[in-house]
């Protein structure tokens, strides 16, 4: 079957862009690009052959005479817009959205020579789950889970290098702390993020050192803040994505760009979920009774605080730490609060050593290789390996509900599990009223409150609309989502020679991993061994004492370039039964 004849393309005209001979590889309409290297100083040998219009790096299989990987077509020329050298040059690598994946990918990419990457993001800086970074609240993953150290623990970029150049180390050492507070992950990306921006040779982008810092609007080689990606398309006579962008200044004013780039990687990250039920009362604002989503749950704190009752609703781990946060900083005896959830119970989250290792990279590569009817049916019933509470954070709920009977009497506190909102509505300007239903009991009743805080989880970003014009390339499953490869790499039509990865948008391909903090080095590191071909990042055979299933699924290294496709010494002993 040719690709024309697979019904997984739906073919139509390429996007309209720019001619084939077209050379202008900077930006466009007086907008800068935002391509990458900052510097303006010298080229090294290897960016040398980006100047000429050769790149060392390519898709997998495609080799120069000399035996390193390089593309087909590759074209130069100059542009006569001001800004970064590397306007000159298409990028070998741009990012879309700057949060931990992709950030992670950037200190990673650090590491490998010569490689020209950049990331965009909308926001003026880095910013991890502001809403949510309670004081004394905690990472649910040890602090090896950085950015890096999981792929490369000697990397500049790992959490212990930032609390050496702060010169915390042996403070944290006397500690014995494994699980830091987020707010010191979120200071540690900062610090990534500026340490990219001025680093010397290594830095992504090339050698020089940069400009600006990571708060600005382009924090230096690689990482472009305060850029909006408003399309991407890929361009058949360059062989080239466009990128689309429009770049906002501190002072409002904007200005459109364009770069140019062989390979793309989305992190777009998640959003905020809200029930349909509560979506009218989320999106109405004004002085009345506040309904918020826990991701903004600091920004409306104190408001919270001085409702006379608030209404949690969710039983994730945001969920407890709001319902915590509120009950330790409101009057004992006049708690005013209730907790309610949908699920059966305040379920402890799954933390055992070996139920731990559905977090592998074994895990991943075993529950891609299902079949997708099953892989469907497993991520629903995983809910407890990540959407249930920390154990320490159900300890301290109960422990502050027991301190408070000390006096005599319960707290003014309500915890309910199984009640479901079926409807909700405003009381008036300042109150809400919520529509309840427990199923076990067949009982409604309602509920009226002062505030509601929906700790209703999140959602992956669609990316529909970044995407919109590579649909007539996509490959697509019975469901309709995009097909993704063991490498993060979307399918696509052939024909496409550049490849897009991404990042936390896979969990329906590679399971409850997708949107931990303890894959993300690890997944970087597999995308940079795909993308050049090369193994910069040497990966395990191995992750797990567990064995997943009875035959070994994909590679044993994912990612690995020059892995045979070869049985795991786990599986000896182990013959494939034909079922009758």
């Amino acid at each position: 079957m040719t690709t024309a004849e697979d019904p997984r393309f739906r073919r139509s005209a390429p996007a309209p862009g720019l001619p084939p001979h077209a050379t202008n590889y900077g930006a466009v309409n007086g907008g800068s690009s935002a391509g990458g290297d900052a510097s303006g100083g010298g080229a090294s040998a290897e960016q040398g052959a980006f100047a000429a219009g050769a790149s060392p790096y390519a898709l997998p299989g495609q080799r120069t005479a000399q035996g390193r990987p390089a593309l087909t077509v590759e074209p130069g020329g100059g542009s006569g817009a001001k800004g970064h050298d590397s306007e000159h040059r298409p990028l070998d690598l741009a990012g879309v959205g700057i949060g931990p994946a992709n950030l992670s990918l950037a200190a990673l990419a650090d590491g490998v020579p010569g490689l020209r990457a950049a990331c965009y993001e909308q926001r003026a800086g880095f910013a991890w789950h502001p809403g949510m970074l309670i004081e004394g609240a905690t990472l649910q993953v040890p602090f090896l889970a950085d950015l890096v150290t999981l792929a490369d623990p000697a990397s500049r970029w790992s959490f212990l290098s930032y609390l050496k150049a702060q010169d915390r180390l042996f403070p944290f050492y006397f500690g014995e702390r494994f699980h830091i507070e987020r707010t010191e992950y979120d200071a540690y990306c900062r610090w990534v993020c500026e340490g990219l921006a001025t680093a010397g040779p290594r830095a992504v982008g090339g050698p020089g050192k940069g400009r600006g810092g990571a708060r600005g609007s382009a924090a230096g080689p690689g990482l472009h803040f305060g850029h909006r990606v408003d399309a991407v398309r890929w361009h058949p006579g360059l062989r080239l994505f466009e990128l689309d962008f429009t770049r906002t200044d501190a002072d409002a004013a904007s200005q459109q760009g364009r770069s140019y780039a062989r390979n793309l990687v989305l992190g777009v990250g998640t959003a905020p979920y809200v029930p349909e039920p509560l979506r009218a009362l989320a999106a109405s604002t004004g002085a009345g009774a506040p309904v918020v989503h826990s991701a903004g749950y600091l920004e409306q704190r104190e408001r919270l605080l001085a409702a006379g009752h608030v209404t949690v609703v969710g039983s994730g781990q945001s969920g407890a730490e709001v319902f915590l946060d509120l009950l330790r900083n409101r009057p004992a005896g006049r708690e005013g609060l209730h907790w309610i959830t949908r699920s059966g119970a305040f379920a402890p989250m799954e933390y055992s050593k070996l139920g731990l290792e559905h977090f592998t990279p074994d895990y991943t590569r075993y529950f891609h290789g299902l079949r997708q009817s099953v892989r469907d049916e497993l991520v629903p019933r995983q809910w407890q390996l990540h959407k249930a509470v920390d154990h320490g954070t159900l300890a301290a709920i109960h422990d502050e509900l027991y301190h408070r009977t000390l006096g005599g009497g319960w707290p003014d506190a309500v915890i309910t599990p199984g009640v479901a909102v079926r409807t909700a509505g405003r009381v008036g300007a300042t109150r809400v009223e919520l529509h309840l239903e427990q199923a076990e009991q067949d009982v409604r009743t309602r509920l009226v409150t002062d505030a509601v805080v929906l700790a209703t989880g999140y959602r992956e970003r669609p990316l529909d609309g970044v995407l919109a014009s590579l649909e007539p390339w996509l490959a697509r499953d019975d469901a309709e989502r995009l097909r993704i490869d063991e490498h993060y790499r979307l399918v696509m039509d052939p024909s496409v020679r550049g490849a897009v990865y991404v990042q936390n948008a896979e969990r329906h391909t590679h399971g409850v991993g997708a949107p931990d903090l303890g894959l993300v080095a690890h997944r970087s590191a597999v995308i940079l061994n795909s993308l050049t071909g090369e193994e910069h990042y040497r990966l395990p055979r191995r992750t797990a004492f567990t064995t997943f299933g009875l035959r070994p699924e994909g590679a044993l290294a994912a990612g690995t370039p020059g892995v045979a496709e070869q049985a795991d010494r786990r599986h000896e002993g182990f013959r494939p039964l034909r079922m009758s």
